[in-house]
Parts: structure tokens; sequence; C-alpha cells
């Protein structure tokens, strides 16, 4: 039987293009750099070279180690890489056990009366709001107790990044009301759960003290120039000063005072507006419609008509204690406002905070903020406030190979009234706008960033694709983006200037070019040796300075079109250098691949599997939920769950060795 409103419920923005600015494209720089032939040659595979010159391995100038790791710094990987799949489950190397956790609908631990997951989606708008979330995305370690480096016992926060209507409810969206759009809003945002090892493997603690559900309702403080700023109040908040909620939490971070980074990303696909968008409004993606969420159609606080300032309280990172369950979370306005991805924290030469950020999207841009002040390692408190002022850039990639750190600071470089900024709190509402007149680098879609541990001021992004690069009307392949309709996506490398992350200027190189090895296409050949891949998307070092690869190829392309006979999205493993790339995780069918923690000593991790069972058209029928994918339960009543997995090797050795 049909139903009306069959849920569509992954229309993402970050597949349109809000930029039509003339910022240079990185596919232009990529040009010029092969024309003037500045960089060397790989030459660690036959032809290599030839192929791609832009491509340079990591130089060893910053070998340095910043902080003494826990573990020793790998010189090999340790496993054998496995076969592609399209299996609807988890595959992991020989003498790897992989189990799930902590899945949708699996209670948080917050009290003893447990509300179980029901396999029918009955599960009410309240049990939602104690139980894991839906979509499973990025998610950090913490030891217990605090300051420990504790291996066995720790907290895990974990984004849920959507929802699908078609999996929360019994009957999709046949029905609609606020209270199903409550619930919506009590399976999207952050679970704080207590995970311990015991003789039997892990589990979750239940009841814990520090389990907690943050929510689209969870009040939060805002903090930053962006507080108390018009564009910033409300009927609900006339001072500009707290939020209710985040959503649409994507990948994340964490500090080293122990607190966790969660990031907003697609929060303007729940936003509607029907009258004409202003020139902020279209920049940040707002719509006409929403057909995947239909919050607004209840919620007066998503219809941008009624509530005209709600979106802009949207966008920022937020920051969570997760030792502390009872804390606000806050909003910190000084990192920008923009599609976060994710939050890389390192330390500047003179313990300064530096956050890296992407904004994924087609044609956006990277971002990195350097805090005034300085970390402390001995005051948690004082470096509570370290997020809440300093300077955002915004980053430029030159033909030369050089790039440039592009400072967003109302009344500087033409950053004033005459470009429409009243102050720098309503210029960093305005980010993109900024850095659209700064002269950013147009990207293909910066995602995860990650700092290696054991190279100071050595940087690594993914880009996991752009199809539209190259179109008429559209910006051109250029020098960091070197492909036009880059179906596959690769992986930027940039090392700042004297190895420090607060520095102004860097250079860069592509570590590799995702795609085929099978195919002679410059267009989707892959210059990487050993396992092929596409659109990488997450992306996280171990303490041994092994680099974690996860992928994210769209349902309608998984293992078909260009991908075709290449499986289920996977994770890799590389170290930085070798251009060997092996395969250590499969997944199953639909799911993507996201979530990267390790235990300190690097014997345990942790993953997500994220909407398994999502169908070719992001279509879910709640009569058939299990169209695509059973897993993990594989119950005939059953439907696919978003889980946490935990990854262990048979003999306790170190994961990768």
């Amino acid at each position: 039987m049909s139903r009306p409103h069959k849920p569509v419920f992954k229309k993402e923005h970050r597949d349109e293009i809000s930029n039509h600015s003339t910022n240079p494209v990185f596919s232009d720089v990529v040009d010029a750099v092969l024309s003037r032939r500045h960089f060397l040659q790989m030459g660690m595979i036959a032809g290599a070279g030839a192929a791609f010159p832009f491509l340079i391995r990591p130089e060893n100038a910053h070998a340095a180690v910043a902080k003494p790791s826990p573990v020793a710094q790998a010189v090999a990987l340790g496993f054998t890489s496995i076969p592609v799949s399209a299996a609807d489950t988890v595959t992991v190397p020989r003498g790897y056990i992989a189990r799930p956790l902590y899945r949708w609908g699996d209670a948080v631990g917050i009290r003893d009366n447990l509300p179980e997951f029901k396999f029918d989606a009955s599960n009410t708008t309240d049990e939602q709001a104690v139980q894991a979330g839906m979509h499973h995305d990025g998610m950090a370690w913490f030891s217990l107790p605090q300051g420990a480096d504790n291996p066995t016992h720790g907290l895990l926060a974990l984004n849920h990044e959507y929802i699908d209507n078609g999996m929360l409810f019994k009957d999709g969206t046949a029905s609609w009301d606020l209270d199903k759009a409550r619930k919506g809003q009590n399976a999207m945002g952050v679970s704080v759960i207590e995970v311990k090892k015991s003789t039997d493997g892990w589990h979750v603690v239940r009841p814990s003290a520090f389990a907690r559900r943050i929510t689209a309702n969870t009040p939060m403080e805002l903090s930053g120039p962006a507080r108390h700023q018009p564009l910033m109040k409300t009927a609900a908040d006339p001072q500009g000063e707290r939020v209710s909620g985040t959503m649409q939490n994507c990948a994340n971070g964490y500090t080293p005072w122990g607190t966790y980074l969660t990031c907003e990303e697609n929060w303007s696909d729940i936003f509607v507006k029907k009258a004409p968008r202003n020139a902020l409004e279209k920049r940040y993606g707002i719509s006409e419609s929403d057909k995947s969420y239909r919050w607004s159609e209840v919620d007066p606080r998503f219809n941008v008509d009624k509530t005209p300032n709600e979106p802009n309280r949207f966008g920022w990172v937020v920051e969570i204690d997760p030792y502390n369950p009872t804390s606000t979370p806050r909003k910190h306005t000084a990192l920008g406002r923009f599609k976060h991805e994710g939050a890389a924290v390192t330390l500047a030469a003179d313990n300064r905070v530096v956050v890296y950020m992407g904004d994924d999207q087609k044609f956006e841009y990277i971002y990195k903020f350097i805090s005034d002040k300085k970390y402390l390692p001995d005051d948690r408190q004082a470096n509570m406030q370290l997020l809440e002022s300093g300077t955002l850039y915004v980053a430029r990639f030159n033909e030369d190979g050089s790039g440039d750190w592009l400072p967003l600071i109302y009344a500087e470089n033409g950053l004033d009234e005459s470009k429409g900024f009243e102050s720098q709190g309503d210029l960093l509402i305005k980010t993109r706008l900024a850095a659209d007149a700064a002269g950013a680098t147009k990207m293909d879609r910066p995602e995860w960033i990650a700092v290696d541990p054991h190279k100071p001021g050595s940087i690594y992004c993914t880009l996991t694709n752009n199809t539209d690069r190259g179109k008429e009307g559209r910006a051109p392949a250029d020098a960091a983006n070197p492909r036009a309709h880059n179906q596959f996506g690769h992986i930027m490398h940039w090392r700042e200037a004297q190895a420090d992350p607060a520095a102004e200027h860097f250079t860069w190189d592509i570590l590799v070019l995702a795609g085929r090895t099978d195919s002679d296409d410059p267009g989707v050949k892959g210059s990487m040796q050993g396992a092929a891949f596409g659109s990488p998307d997450g992306l996280s070092f171990d303490n041994r300075g092994v680099l974690w690869i996860q992928t994210d190829v769209s349902s309608s392309t998984i293992n078909k079109k260009a991908y075709e006979g290449m499986g289920n999205n996977q994770m890799l493993a590389t170290i930085p250098g070798s251009n060997e790339y092996r395969r250590f995780l499969t997944g199953p069918c639909g799911c993507e691949i996201t979530g990267i923690a390790f235990t300190p000593d690097n014997r345990t991790l942790f993953i997500n599997i994220q909407h398994p069972g999502e169908s070719a058209d992001s279509i879910t029928d709640p009569d058939n939920p299990r169209a695509v994918s059973n897993w993990p339960d594989a119950r005939p009543d059953g439907r696919p769950r978003s889980s946490t997995v935990v990854i262990t090797k048979s003999d306790g050795g170190i994961i990768g060795s």
C-alpha cells in the first residue's frame, strides 16, 4: 500500500551550491602548478610521478614529536588488507573481532528504569530522549578517572547526525504532528555513555552517573563575539544568550583539557522560508521547502518566516564537558558559523590553541582558529575559556605550492560596512560571506581534518568529492582540486611554516587522489598503491601515527556506476609517505563508515556504522525497512540500526600492528 508523504530523509544541501563568488578554485591553482612544474614527483610507484606530478611525499623535516606518544610510532602496517565486500555485515581482518556496542534505541544509562528499543518503531518521544539517537557519526574517548590514560574504562561522546522518518516511525510521515517532530529532535544530538572492559569484553555501564543525551532542545549558552548580536536575538531569547539545542551533529573534536567538540553541519536542511530569502539565507542554503524533516510545519522555531533569526543560532562548534552531566554546553561563535564538518585541535608552539575546520559543501572553504590565550596544563577551569576569543582564518592555496591563512577580522582588509559587516560578531554570523570577501580558495567539500601526532604542523584534510567542478558556469579544476567532475575525491596535506600551527603561511601538496587502481583514465585513476577507495570522509591518526580513512560513497553510487565492483563503504589505513593503503574494514549494505576513537593503548578501536539500509534513492519505505539491510540484529521483525562497533585483536594486541 502506498503512503502519502513517503519520506525523502536525506536531502542534503551540501550537494547543492551556494557559493557563487569569483574566488579562486583549487583546480586553477593545480593547473598553474602543473604548467610551472614546481612540484617534485612522488616516485614511490612506477609512473606515479609522471601521472600525478603534483603529488608530493610528505617531508620528514617536521618529525619532532610535540608530545610523547603512549605507544611506539608505527613504521609499517601489520595486517593483511581485506577484499572489497557487498555483504550485509562488518568485516575485519583475520585475528580481529568486531561487535556492536551501542545501537540506535539502546538505553544511554541515565537511570535504572531502562526503556528497551522496540523493533516496530513504537518507542515514545520521551523514551527516545534517553535512548541512543539515530545515525551515529563523530566520536571521542575520555578516560576515567578524569585526567588518567586508562585504556579499559572511560566515556564515549558521539554524535547523532540526522534522522530517517521512515525508520523512526511505524507509519513514516503518513500522519504528522508536533509530538513526532519532538521525537525526531530527540533522536539527534549527542550521547555520552560510560564504557568498561571486563573479562567478557566491552559493555556499556548502566546506570551511569556520566550518562547523558543532548538533543535539539537541550539549553545551551552562546559565547564569543556573536553573543548579544542583533541577528542572534529571538522572542524566546531577547538577549541573544541562550539557544535551545544542537542538531545535524556530524564530525567532532576533543580538547587537551578533556572536553568534547560537536559540530553542526547540515542544519540548514531543517529550516524553511516561504518568503523571498535574503543574501545571508541564500548563502547558507535556507530553502523554500522541506519534505525530509517537516519540523517547520509544526514547530515555529524552524519556520524562518516566523522566527527569522533562529537559523543564525546554528552552524557553530559546541563544547561539552563529558565529565559533568549537569554542565551547560556552549556554542563558541569565535570559531565561525558554517557547515562544520569537524574541529581538529592542536597546540601552537607557544601553547595557544589551534582548531582546524572544514565547511562541508561544494566549493566551500578550510578554516582555522587560533585562541588569544594559552593552554595551561594544570588549570582546566581557565582552559574552559580558551575557545571564547581568538582569530578565525580561512585558507588560500597558491599556485606555487604555498598557502596563506587569511584573517577574518572586522575592519581589516576591507571586511567592514562596505561589505555588509557591522562588527566582529556580525562578521562571524556571516562567516561564509567574509571568507568570500577575503579571497579564500574554493574546495571540493572539505570534511575531516587530522593533525599528525608525530610531526607538528603537518595537517591532512579529506575532500570527499565534487561532481559539479568543471561544469559549465562552475569553477574549473585547479591545483588543490585537480580533477573536473571529481567523483572520487582526494586528501590534502599542508605543512605550517616553522612547523607551528599558529603560522600564517604554509606549503601544500596532495597526499592521494582517490579512485580506481584498475583504470588508466586520469579522471578516475587513483594514485594509491594497494587498496582502492573513493569519497574519503572520516580521517584520524591513531597514537602510533597511522592515518585511518573512512569512506562515504553515497547510497545512489555504492558499488555501481563509477564505483562498480568497489563494494560497500570501507575503512583503510596508511602511513603517510608510504603511499600504501590497506583495507581494514568493510561495512554492511547502505551504510557510511564514520567515527574513530582509540583507547590510549591503541588496543581498542571504536567506529560508527551510520545509516545501514539506506536505499539508492535515499527513501525509506516504513512498510519495508529491511529492503536494503537488516544489520545488526537480523530479526525478521526488525530494522537496521546505526551502531557504535568495538574492535579488538583476538590476542589483545595493538590495532593495526
